[in-house]
């Protein structure tokens, strides 16, 4: 059987959407207060809940982890947003394909996304002691495209696709 295109479905769509939509947001916040250090975001509603604190930070970058592994020059040294954008967007074009193959790669990339998603809300909490609105819709749409995707590795109606 052969992969074909098809809707991704609203769910997925929305999902998607409004995480590439967070993503970019993220990435306009980060800029702005790059450029000014008194810039305050829509989302910094106090000490403790300050979005813009938190993409400034060094776990903004890199996941806090690939300067210390590849150097802070290496190319996978980007902003958090950037592999957000990437991967908000795989979600959709990978929802619009009806194939094993993109059935695997939509669970696994969606795995990942939840393993950082605990990751970086475990350092939200316990390392910056901080509250960030984007961060946690991001960790819950990252919930719900997982949940999708395993939805869909299954197959209409909840039954496992036989082959």
């Amino acid at each position: 059987m052969g992969t074909t295109w098809v809707s991704p479905g609203w769910a997925r769509l929305a999902l998607c959407l409004a995480g590439l939509g967070l993503s970019l947001y993220a990435l306009h916040v980060k800029a702005a207060r790059a450029r000014d250090k008194d810039y305050r975001a829509l989302c910094d509603v106090g000490t403790a809940i300050s979005c813009s604190r938190v993409f400034s930070s060094r776990w903004g970058r890199g996941f806090g982890l690939v300067e210390h592994v590849l150097g802070p020059d290496s190319v996978l040294n980007q902003s958090n947003s950037i592999f957000g954008c990437i991967f908000y967007t795989l979600q959709l074009l990978l929802g619009c394909l009806r194939g094993r193959w993109a059935s695997i790669l939509l669970v696994l990339s969606s795995l990942v996304s939840l393993a950082g998603s605990v990751y970086l809300a475990w350092i939200l909490f316990f390392v910056l002691y901080d509250f960030c609105i984007v961060c946690i819709t991001t960790y819950a749409i990252n919930v719900g495209l997982t949940v999708l995707s395993f939805q869909g590795a299954q197959g209409p109606k909840g039954k496992a696709k036989e082959h």
